[in-house]
Order: C-alpha cells, then structure tokens, then sequence
C-alpha cells in the first residue's frame, strides 16, 4: 500500500465483501457471519442493494453473475438478463413510429431476470433459509434507511415528469407533494410486502429449503407479481420518445422465463484466466482489449503513462468497434473467433501513434459488418459527454446505472455479479409492488439483421460486466463496476495495475482513470463522441496534455469522478483473502475479516 491510498485493503481469513453501498456490504457481511456461504451473502447484500440503491437498480431489473464454487473452480455464469417478450417484435415497434426503442417507459421493459436469478441460485448454492437472507432487504424496506443524496437529487429531477405523467411514481416518492430529503429515513412499505409474501409462500412450500426457493420463485414467476406486472403494463405512460405507449410485456412472459447458468467465456492474460459473459454482455471487449495488450511489453501498460494511457484508450476503441457489429443474442460469430490469434494481432494493427476518431469494426471470419443507420452518424454528446453517472430529465430520457457486489468465503466460494436496470426513473411504479420494471431493451436495434435487433426472445446486449480472475485453474480476484459503456473502461486499467503493476486492490482502485466515448451509447438516444477522452485530472496535466497532443479530445472530468470499482481476492495457497471499494462519491465499502 502506498500513500496514495484513501484507506486500506482489507485483509483477513474469514470473508470479504465489497459493495457501492456500505448497508449491502454489511448486510453481507453479517450472513457470513451468521454462517452463510458467499452466495448466500451476495443475495442478502443484492436484495439490499433493490432498497437502498432504487436510482441504480429494483426488483424489476437484471444481474449477470460469474462465480465459482469450493467445490468446483469452473467459472460459471448466473444469466439474470431477462428477454425480450413475445409482444416485442420489430413490426409492433415500428407500427408505433419508432425508430429506436425508447429508453424510460413501459415498452422499454424486457422481462425482469434479477429476483429469479437470484432465488435460484440460493436454491443450487446456497446454505440459508429464504428468510434469513431475505431480512435485512425487508428489514430497510419496511423500518427505512437513509436516502442517498443522489437518490433524491433523481427524484427530484424526475419531479415534473411523475407529476404530469407517471402519477403512481409521484405517489409513491412524492406523497403530499413533498420531495424527499437527502439522508432522510424512507420506507417502501410495498416493497417490504412483496419480500414478506415471497417467504410466506416460500415457506408454504415446505421445510425443505430448496422446495422454498422453488416456491418463492413461482409466486414471483407465475404467481402474484406476475399478476401485477401484467395488468400494469396494459396502461400507456409517457415515454422518452415523448408520447404514451402502453408495454408489450405479459404474465404470460414472465412464467415462460427462468434464470440460467451457462459457461463463462475466458482469455489468457499474463498466466491469469479472465473471465466473462458471452456475447450477449460487453464482457468479452474486455477480453479482446486483454489479448491484444498480452502482445505488448510491460513498460507499456502503466495506464498513468501518456503511452500506457494512449494503448489502453485505442484498444478499447477497437474492441467497442467489433461490439457494435457483433456483439448480441443474434451474432454469427463466436468469442472464439474474435480472439482467435490471427484475428487478435489484425486488431492490434490498428492501434497506432495517434487517437482514433474512427468506429471500425473487423471482419472475423471474413464477414461484413454491418451497424446500425444510426451508429453511421456522428453525433455530440449529451451533457457533456456522460460521465457514467445516471442523468434524467423530465421529458423521460433517461440514462440510468448499475450497482456492483463481490463476496469471497473462507471456503473459496466466490461471486461477482453487477446488478442494474429498474431504476426508479426508468419506468412508472407499479404501486402493487412498490417498484418499477427495467429499460433494459432500448439497447436492441430497430434495423433488420444485425447481432443486436430487436426480437421476442433475445437478450438485450447488455452493458453489465462482471469479472472473475484465475490463476492456475482456481479464482483469485472478482471485480466490478457500475458505469454502463464505461464498466469494462473503468476494469482494464484496474487489472492492468494490479495484475501487471502488483498494486494491491485499494491502489489500483484509487489510481486516476479514463474512459472514451467514441462509440455509440448503449443507452438512448445513443449518442456518440468521436475521439474524445474523458479523464480525472490527477492523472496529471502532463500526462494529459502529451495525450492531447497525440489527438485525444480530452475532457477533463474531475479528480475524483470516475470508476467505482469493488474487488475482493483470495490466495488459494494460503487462504488469504483481500478486498477494496471504491471510495468516489463516498459510497461503496468493503467489509471482511
């Protein structure tokens, strides 16, 4: 550890967990004290997570996974990402006019994956009753918890928009009229019912535990909440494409839905294995920009360099090139080929001296690419180039973000997973259940053929991006961040300086970053910034000026702004375990002993 840190890497033998919020974080910590394992600590600190963080994620949104068990070091992928419903077909979109999926409203509404994804995994892999690690959400959710600042500074900018057009949102976050203040205690009563029901029926099922699980996810799938959401989504509500629409998505799509496991996708970095979701996450960017910089030397790839920032800012400009063509449910290709070596060094030639203005896609396998009509436009950027935070308006475009937790136990069990989606500004509330559905399918396309198009069943080529590290066949490091597009920008050069720099997980965490925005926002209206580079100053005015003068269009973003990492690790030969959060905006935490 250096001086530069913020505070220290936790270290210790028992269990680390890391959050964006100090409540989830502790709230994990305490399962693992009451003798959970680490999956049954994620769930309690993601449940958490729905109550405390309701500007970055809800019930009603998605969470992919990566984990590893004791028993079984194979990374694995938790699939949360819910599909598009069998109403969502390109013909309805564009019989209502559209040519780009709104981003805030009922239609944007992919079937809510969260709540399923992680009462199955507690069924497979964890040790605790549906009770015990659903009581501290309830907990917060009935007798209240302190509203973040930025919580009510979204309400309040949402303040017009539920008044005129989304009433049951205003009802619920604005009763009487009166905006709520930041760090006052506030209650989602309703939502604390849905939890308590979920358990009721849960235990309805039976004293086996499994069977508890399995019941809780029919009530929520089949039962009670899919009643709600059905007849809710039959209502028309403003949306970002400025008129009312009512949604597409059924009860019927949410029983026909379930969470699922599937293998990770990986990538060989400096005698460590990282991996990823397949394609239907950006995850596998990160895994392009890693097997091209495995070909460069060391002295390279210190991201506080000019040269180091330069490569890691061109890299990953050729690797958002290859996800607009090919990343989605409905690619052609496969992660194979686009690390496929051949494949690998064709990219990496295109990484010169100067900063790229260009989206330039590959060609694996000789294919075409082809985009989107509306990523062949060059377009500024909103706000001054959106700097990962959540930024709503009341005409309902919104622009939400995500949350991130990471738990490592005594045992090894370990997960990371990045909740998101049913921001309490993505869509009304439904008053029932006392939270939102998600947005999650403004990332389809509206054009015909591509890797990302519109269609029932497909998964929306989703921003989130957790991350699990091994060496030598066993799990070592999980991180993640929140940040949308920026989420894998922000993980390279931390695993850069951690896993090539040996800084530990606090300095590589607290070190200054950058991201790019020259590529098309996932979010709408997905804009772009061509060849701009958005830095925090204490990367430091030299640094910045000599990549300025190699063509980056710098915007200086603050000293303290961005990136907002969770880390733990654990040392398979001597059980030492480790964690960091990040310490931006004065909210996430690591807990563990």
């Amino acid at each position: 550890m250096t001086d530069l840190t913020t505070r220290p890497t936790l270290r210790g033998t028992f269990g680390m967990t890391s959050s964006t919020h100090w409540l989830a974080s502790q709230s994990a910590m305490a399962e693992l004290e009451a003798g959970g394992n680490a999956f049954d600590a994620a769930i309690a600190g993601a449940f958490v997570l729905h109550v405390v963080e309701p500007h970055l994620n809800g019930p009603g949104g998605e969470v992919p996974a990566v984990f590893a068990t004791a028993g079984d070091p194979t990374p694995t992928v938790l699939c949360g990402q819910g599909t598009a419903p069998a109403g969502a077909t390109l013909e309805h979109f564009r019989g209502l006019g559209l040519d780009l999926v709104p981003g805030s409203g009922p239609l944007a509404a992919a079937i809510p994956g969260a709540v399923d994804a992680w009462l199955m995994l507690g069924r497979d892999h964890g040790t605790r009753s549906l009770r015990q690690v659903l009581s501290y959400a309830a907990g917060y959710a009935r007798h209240g918890h302190p509203l973040l600042p930025r919580a009510a500074s979204t309400v309040a900018a949402m303040e017009q928009m539920f008044s005129e057009h989304w009433p049951t949102s205003a009802a619920h976050w604005i009763p009487q009229g009166r905006l709520p203040r930041a760090w006052e205690l506030v209650v989602n009563a309703a939502y604390a019912d849905v939890l308590d029901r979920l358990v009721a029926e849960g235990e309805a099922g039976g004293p086996d535990r499994s069977a508890q699980y399995a019941a809780a996810r029919r009530a929520w799938g089949q039962g009670f909440v899919a009643e709600a959401v059905d007849a809710f989504q039959r209502r028309p509500f403003q949306d970002s494409s400025g008129g009312p629409h009512a949604g597409v998505l059924t009860g019927a799509d949410l029983a026909g839905w379930s969470a699922t496991y599937e293998p990770a996708v990986t990538q060989a970095f400096r005698g460590f294995e990282v991996a990823k979701t397949d394609l239907w996450g950006q995850g596998p960017m990160l895994l392009q920009s890693l097997a091209m910089l495995d070909r460069l030397s060391d002295d390279v790839l210190d991201p506080s360099t000019v040269e180091g920032a330069h490569v890691t800012a061109e890299v990953l400009k050729v690797a958002f090139a290859d996800r607009e063509a090919w990343y989605g449910d409905g690619s052609p290709v496969s992660v194979a080929e686009l690390l496929d070596p051949a494949y690998v060094d064709e990219r990496l030639a295109l990484v010169g001296d100067t900063a790229s203005a260009e989206l330039r896609p590959g060609s694996p396998g000789g294919r075409t690419p082809r985009l989107s009509q509306h990523v062949l436009r060059e377009s500024g950027a909103e706000d001054a180039a959106g700097l990962g935070e959540p930024t709503v308006s009341w005409t309902g475009e919104t622009k939400g973000d995500t949350c991130h937790i990471d738990v490592v136990d005594r045992w090894g069990n370990v997960i990371s997973a990045t909740p998101s989606g049913g921001w309490l500004q993505s869509s009304p509330t439904v008053p029932e259940l006392g939270f939102c559905l998600g947005s999650r399918m403004q990332m389809f396309w509206l054009d015909e053929g591509l890797a990302s198009s519109l269609a029932p069943g497909r998964r929306p080529r989703t921003t989130l991006s957790p991350t699990l590290v091994l060496r030598d066949g066993r799990p070592v490091l999980a991180c993640g961040t929140p940040g949308g597009d920026q989420q894998d920008q922000w993980q390279l050069p931390f695993l850069l300086r951690h896993l090539v720099g040996g800084q530990d997980l606090q300095e590589a965490i607290d070190a200054p970053t950058f991201h790019t925005t020259s590529m098309p926002s996932s979010f709408y209206p997905r804009e772009m910034t061509p060849g701009e580079l958005v830095v925090e100053d204490r990367l430091g005015d030299d640094v910045i000026g000599a990549l300025a003068g190699r063509g980056h269009d710098i915007t200086r973003a603050g000293p303290w702004t961005l990136g907002r990492l969770c880390a733990v690790s654990r040392d398979p030969e001597t059980g030492l375990l480790a964690a960091g959060a990040n310490p931006r905006a004065n909210q996430g935490y690591a807990c563990g002993r």
